[in-house]
């Protein structure tokens, strides 16, 4: 194989949540744990941090990833779904995994596919422990695809696990109640583990604290111990009361404080087990978060005129978050470019975007794609107008014509349209 042959057969061979949706999502470890098996366990002489949570994990994962390398460990770094390349998912240093070791590494699967039948996000998983355990990384941060507790990453030993948040999204998986959702989340808490959760939320606190106490694992809440200030440009840091620093976060956005916080308490845990983590590293790791990991998609900044923004966040939850720091923004006109996915109830999504933006509705290239006009049809009961425009970079053309240079354009409501944007 050559690797986009390597690529195109993992995709026509193994059903992939991204594009057909639930049923390719496996309520079972057994998978993950025979192909861990054929390639002798490798994760059994890893270390990692587990990451789950509603919104917030690859932020936080990331963030954590910048930390250990800002401190000179080599450090993995895996998460989902990837935005143009396959290779995002599974980074080392920020360098992501090599061509060649994908196709050998889908070569040697390939045997083993119509035994086991994995899912594409089974396999990767395995595909992740493996080059880590190659590339002999110090850490390893893994972040959960979907839920937790019967996740694929699930068959780690962690450090330490950090939950995020708690939101709707994936109600028909993982529970229709918030402390439903949040017991699927804490799956990933493990014996004798520490376990941080980012935020406070009355309706799932004590669902953490149980099962923290069941499986005798000390539950940190990260506000407790961390504060983050507005101050100037950025944030200020306090912790244990005792000790302040300040830093200006790379990734953008006020939702952005809440990870922070974890990833904070996290690392003052982690230094607590030993690591060598200083403040110093917390502030490189957090201000160089895009250029260590080469993350995108947060909130990240297109062009200046019109000012030009796209975000990932597509549950309710992320959309609030977004909508809230669209009123925080200048502007003379909003222009929206949104699309969505057809297995999703977005009504409650619908309901909290704003009705005075001109939309330009469009669709991802992929089964799970609402159709653009079906969308715009859904969008025009909650009052929000526009046209039509299937293709995401044409819709994006559109708008940029439309607007003037203090106008501002945003572009999301599903990864998948952001993932297809041209100058991602």
């Amino acid at each position: 194989m050559n690797y986009q042959q390597a690529v195109e057969f993992l995709y026509a061979q193994l059903p992939m949540y991204q594009r057909v949706g639930a049923m390719a999502f496996k309520k079972d470890l057994t998978n993950t744990l025979a192909l861990c098996a054929r390639l002798g366990n490798p994760h059994r002489n890893l270390k990692f941090v587990h990451v789950a949570g509603t919104n917030g994990k690859g932020s936080s994962s990331h963030m954590l990833a910048a930390v250990f390398q800002s401190a000179g460990y080599r450090t993995g770094l895996y998460t989902s779904p990837h935005l143009k390349s396959f290779t995002e998912r599974i980074k080392v240093n920020g360098t992501e995994v090599s061509q060649n070791f994908v196709i050998r590494f889908t070569e040697r699967a390939s045997d083993w596919i119509a035994e086991i039948r994995p899912s594409f996000f089974e396999l990767t998983v395995a595909m992740a422990l493996e080059y880590f355990a190659e590339q002999k990384v110090d850490i390893a941060i893994l972040e959960v695809g979907l839920g937790g507790r019967l996740d694929s990453t699930n068959v780690i030993e962690p450090e330490l696990s950090l939950i995020t948040n708690i939101g709707w999204d994936h109600m028909d998986m993982l529970g229709d109640t918030l402390p439903k959702i949040a017991g699927e989340k804490a799956g990933i808490i493990k014996a004798g583990k520490p376990v941080v959760i980012s935020e406070h939320q009355p309706e799932t606190d004590e669902v953490f604290i149980r099962k923290a106490r069941e499986l005798n694992s000390v539950c940190t809440f990260a506000t407790d111990r961390v504060t983050v200030t507005d101050v100037s440009g950025g944030f200020e840091i306090g912790i244990d009361g005792k000790s302040s620093f300040r830093l200006i976060p790379q990734l953008k956005g006020d939702y952005q404080r809440k990870n922070i916080a974890g990833v904070v308490c996290s690392a003052l845990l982690l230094r607590e087990q030993g690591w060598q983590i200083s403040e110093a590293h917390l502030r490189e790791g957090i201000e160089r978060v895009v250029e260590l990991t080469g993350l995108k998609g947060r909130w990240q900044r297109l062009s200046d005129y019109p000012l030009t923004i796209c975000d990932t966040g597509h549950n309710f939850d992320g959309v609030r978050e977004v909508v809230t720091q669209l009123q925080k923004q200048k502007y003379n006109h909003l222009h929206i470019v949104w699309g969505s996915v057809r297995d999703k109830d977005i009504t409650g999504i619908l309901a909290l975007l704003p009705t005075e933006a001109q939309y330009y509705f469009c669709e991802a290239r992929i089964p799970r794609a609402m159709p653009a006009r079906e969308l715009a049809e859904k969008a025009a009961g909650f009052g929000l107008q526009g046209l039509v425009i299937p293709d995401v970079n044409q819709a994006l053309a559109a708008a940029r014509s439309a607007a003037g240079g203090d106008d501002l354009i945003f572009i999301g409501g599903s990864t998948f349209v952001v993932a297809e944007l041209d100058q991602l």
